[in-house]
């Protein structure tokens, strides 16, 4: 059965320009997915009307065509009126949604303490509709759209990830998008996450093991330095799929960490929590990184004490308590100051598991001995210990985030065992 396409554009020229990365074209297409749809494109598009027309058009030959940004106040914000062209309809001010940003703006003018005068002819414009839009209510003062347009059902929505996201489900729950999800059968999806195998490893063993088709769409993802892989199984290829995922998993089983879509951070203080234990770090070239992934999480107070940058020397011996002469001995890039700033943490933060990272970050400081991008893990508790050096490519940028990474895996490493 034909799945119904779908179609994405996204629009703001910050995002053209490089000053902003994406997160709404990936958000659609992962939904669309989820709901039976055949992501098909993301077109990301500046504010010029011209090249927003194009996309638009080329986005309106799909079943649905989901749009986001260009719904604000000001001259550039061109998305509503340019959906109304494409489909051939008439702009119209919706006078509900048009009383419900008033009354949101008026609550900004006051704790901003400016004249609502400032926002008046926003809202109007705010609340101008193509003829036949179904309003979904608003998020900040942008709001949330679906057009049923003929062939294609168009949805648009806030370029605001969070705003976006937070009217998603009523787009989805609207009569329009519903009549063409009717048609639909949600595809069962496989998630495998690895960690240690390059892609082409993980690539290799999924041609060994007979490749995708048949049902089955496999997706191939380095994202974050781990090797994403998705299985899309369409109904009646599951004991293809089960096969296949046997055969392939068998050969990188050791580097397999997860079958679902929880993030490293996630893993580890799910761990931490499960054994009862606290956890803390010391970093050096990271500044901090592991524990901001650490805290990203909500509720992770519970088991994340805190972390120790300890990024010069003195700091080293002061806070984290290493010994002056061996870092004199081996450096502090080394091993030895790896499980020295472990353990160091262990006893100042007061916690059961600690990790420390120690290397250099670049783009100078390095040596022959001691290259850019050599870095000394160390993770110490109550259980064990594991050490891990590495040697990495790239820029400064790079090399701290794999820092970042790889001192997570090297917890739940040794909270696996």
């Amino acid at each position: 059965m034909r799945r119904p396409r779908a179609a994405i554009v996204v629009t703001g020229s910050e995002l053209v320009r490089g000053e902003r990365t994406d997160l709404n074209g990936p958000f659609y297409a992962r939904e669309a997915l989820l709901l039976g749809l055949q992501p098909v494109r993301i077109a990301i598009v500046g504010d010029d009307p011209d090249e927003l027309e194009a996309a638009l058009r080329e986005g309106f030959e799909a079943d649905v065509c989901l749009v986001s940004g260009g719904l604000g106040p000001t001259h550039d914000d061109r998305t509503i009126e340019l959906v109304a062209r494409v489909a051939g309809r008439d702009l119209h001010v919706d006078t509900a949604l048009e009383s419900e940003i008033e009354q949101t703006s008026r609550r900004f003018a006051e704790r901003m303490r400016r004249p609502y005068a400032d926002f008046s002819s926003g809202v109007r414009k705010q609340a101008t509709l193509p003829e036949g839009a179904i309003s979904l209510g608003i998020a900040g003062t942008a709001p949330g759209v679906v057009l049923d347009a003929g062939s294609c059902v168009v949805v648009v929505l806030p370029g605001p990830p969070g705003e976006l996201q937070r009217l998603w489900p009523r787009a989805v729950a609207s009569e329009p998008l519903q009549r063409v999800l009717a048609d639909t059968t949600t595809p069962d999806r496989r998630v495998l996450r690895f960690y240690g195998a390059s892609e082409s490893v993980v690539a290799k063993a999924l041609a060994d093991a007979g490749g995708d088709g048949d049902g089955v769409e496999v997706t191939i993802c380095a994202r974050d330095f781990e090797i994403h892989v998705d299985l899309i199984v369409e109904p009646g290829a599951e004991a293809r799929a089960a096969s296949l995922e046997v055969a392939f998993v068998a050969p990188v089983a050791d580097y397999l960490f997860g079958r679902d879509e929880r993030s490293v951070q996630e893993l580890v203080l799910e761990l931490c929590r499960s054994c009862g234990l606290t956890l803390g770090t010391a970093e050096s070239c990271t500044g901090g990184l592991v524990a901001g992934r650490l805290t990203s999480i909500a509720g992770s107070s519970d088991v994340f004490r805190g972390g120790l940058v300890a990024y010069d020397n003195d700091v080293k011996e002061a806070v984290l308590g290493v010994p002056a002469n061996l870092i004199g001995a081996h450096g502090a890039v080394s091993a030895e100051v790896a499980a020295a700033m472990a353990q160091g943490a262990r006893e100042r933060l007061g916690v059961d598991v600690a990790v420390a990272v120690t290397g250099i970050a670049g783009p100078g400081g390095g040596t022959p001995e001691k290259p850019v991008g050599l870095v000394f893990f160390h993770v110490a508790g109550p259980t064990g210990e594991k050490s891990l050096r590495l040697e990495l490519p790239g820029d400064r940028e790079v090399i701290r985030s794999r820092c970042t990474v790889a001192a997570l895996h090297l917890v739940r490493r040794l909270l696996e065992t």
